[in-house]
């Protein structure tokens, strides 16, 4: 695609987008242009500076680029996490923090949980000395 600064008889500017410069010619001597002005179908192009990429602009898209791939390998890190947690701990939905107090304080037998817990229960968790860490689960995610 091509871009080009457009100008009619009447010294009305726009733009135009075009597939090459042949499309352009070949839409101009036909004359399928017209200034979305005026309406006028003399129509040619008018002088325009060159769009050129700057180090700074060059350097701002490689940064953008290290961002959405550092995104992308974090949401499959969050992925693989959820993935071994599911396969190898138990369900335990809204009864985690009343299951990590069995299992902390013996009442029941030792082994990986995970559920759902509030800030609150979560708190008061850390508070007794019982191990816990806050997943970010993303439902966007799909179990493997």
């Amino acid at each position: 695609m091509i871009l080009f600064q457009l100008k009619c008889e009447h010294d009305h500017e726009f733009e135009g987008w075009f597939k090459d410069g042949a499309t352009y010619e070949a839409q101009s001597a036909s004359g399928e242009l017209s200034c979305p002005h005026c309406g006028t179908v003399n129509v040619g192009k008018a002088l325009m500076a060159p769009r050129l990429r700057t180090s700074r602009q060059k350097d701002e898209a490689a940064e953008k680029s290290r961002q959405v791939a550092m995104v992308e390998a974090t949401k499959a890190a969050v992925a693989e996490i959820r993935k071994q947690v599911e396969g190898n701990c138990e369900h335990v939905g809204k009864k985690f923090a009343e299951e990590a107090r069995k299992i902390h304080y013996g009442e029941t037998e030792k082994r990986g949980i995970y559920g759902e817990a509030s800030l609150k229960e979560t708190a008061e968790l850390i508070d007794e000395g019982i191990d816990v860490h806050a997943l970010p689960w993303q439902d966007d995610i799909k179990k493997n």
